[in-house]
């Protein structure tokens, strides 16, 4: 049971954590990983060799320390992680595994600090914080497993189709072998994608998000093939070893970065692959025959690079709606697009009634949402979705 003297304790920890810093969670990592090294198949250890993830659970510890008498603050954030999990097939067990390591960490690290009255507060708040999220997982899989077309860990899928979009991104189409109805998603979900790349020592599971509407069929993501490294190891892999035929494991769709229908305006802001659940959101605003103004907004590199540009053009002046396209480098002289960075205050957005949704690289998304705040668009109108761990704006 988590207690008040526990909380007390937990916060005057606060200055102790901030002074480790990322040393914190670089160490829990390499003695989880020393310790549990079977769990090098669910983690991306690509995300640990850039530090990304040594980053973003340092945030979420300082943020539980800090919020632990308010968890309502974290609730979104709660939800995220639970929703990602699930595209890991995280079960139960592995808590015990983290939380062990987690208090190993703190004693190795600060062992004259590490008092067992420490040790007690935080073994509580962890426990606590736990099974708030073992219980939410929980409900995410029967919910999965309870829907027509859903399923709990990885299930078959066969490559059906492999579509070239742009000179850096390739969609790839899974129909599942089992021949059954697969679950409906929400636009703006993405789906675990469960592979043996080519010269990795492990299996590795990335998310990547679905570029299509549902139809109950089969599934679309639409993946950029990244520099070599170990950043790109298993787009290149899906690119270059991934064919028509080849099978797949698949996790069900998850994320809670979708589109919500409040019957306003709706602008869709994105670069580079970041149009990938952009256009699943199209795809389902035409279809649903949305009656409110769409605008587009689209910025990448040149024009051979604008994955969907046909399609999404068809859309657009199908429904009468808006598009905007920012190319860095100068456009084709056939083209509309703009050339330099995306200005949005170029365009007579809908400011006060409409809601924006946001995917690219962070540091476009700072870009474009410090953009909409100084137009005096609402905070809580701006909605966004960070590929690999998270990053607040």
């Amino acid at each position: 049971m988590l207690t008040d003297h526990h909380i007390a304790i937990i916060k005057s920890t606060i200055p102790l954590l901030e002074n480790a810093g990322t040393a914190l969670t670089a160490h829990f990592y390499q003695r989880m990983f020393l310790h549990n090294p079977e769990l090098k198949h669910i983690f991306n250890m690509a995300n640990q060799k850039t530090g990304r993830q040594q980053t973003a659970l340092f945030e979420a510890i300082a943020a539980y320390a800090k919020n632990i008498e308010n968890l309502a603050a974290l609730s979104s954030a709660v939800e995220r992680i639970a929703h990602k999990h699930t595209s890991f097939n995280i079960q139960a067990e592995h808590y015990a595994i983290v939380g062990h390591n987690l208090l190993e960490t703190l004693r190795e690290l600060a062992p004259d600090a590490f008092t067992p009255e420490v040790e007690e507060a935080w073994a509580a708040a962890y426990r606590f914080l736990a099974q708030i999220f073992i219980d939410r997982e929980a409900q995410l899989y029967a919910q999965c497993a309870a829907t027509k077309g859903g399923w709990t860990g990885c299930r078959d899928f066969v490559v059906s189709d492999k579509i070239v979009e742009s000179a850096l991104v390739t969609s790839f189409v899974f129909t599942p072998i089992d021949q059954q109805a697969v679950i409906a998603y929400t636009p703006g979900q993405y789906l675990g994608v469960e592979l043996t790349p080519k010269g990795s020592d492990y299996v590795e599971i990335r998310q990547y998000s679905l570029s299509d509407r549902p139809n109950g069929q089969s599934y679309r993501i639409s993946v950029k093939q990244e520099s070599g490294g170990v950043a790109g190891l298993m787009s290149n892999h899906l690119h270059n070893n991934i064919h028509i035929g080849d099978t797949v494991a698949l996790h069900a769709p998850a994320g809670d970065f979708v589109f919500v229908d409040r019957q306003r305006p709706v602008v869709l802001v994105s670069a580079g692959v970041g149009i990938t659940p952009m256009q699943a959101m199209l795809e389902q605003l035409a279809h649903n025959q949305y009656v409110q103004p769409v605008y587009f907004l689209h910025a990448c590199e040149n024009a051979t690079q604008h994955t969907f540009a046909h399609r999404t053009q068809q859309l657009i002046e199908a429904n009468q709606w808006q598009q905007h396209t920012w190319y860095k480098t100068e456009p084709a002289p056939s083209s509309s697009a703009q050339t330099g960075a995306m200005d949005l205050s170029a365009v007579a957005l809908p400011i006060s009634e409409g809601d924006f949704y946001l995917c690219g690289p962070v540091g476009f998304m700072q870009f474009a949402k410090a953009q909409l705040l100084t137009l005096g668009v609402p905070d809580n109108h701006i909605h966004y979705e960070v590929f690999g761990p998270h990053a607040a704006l």
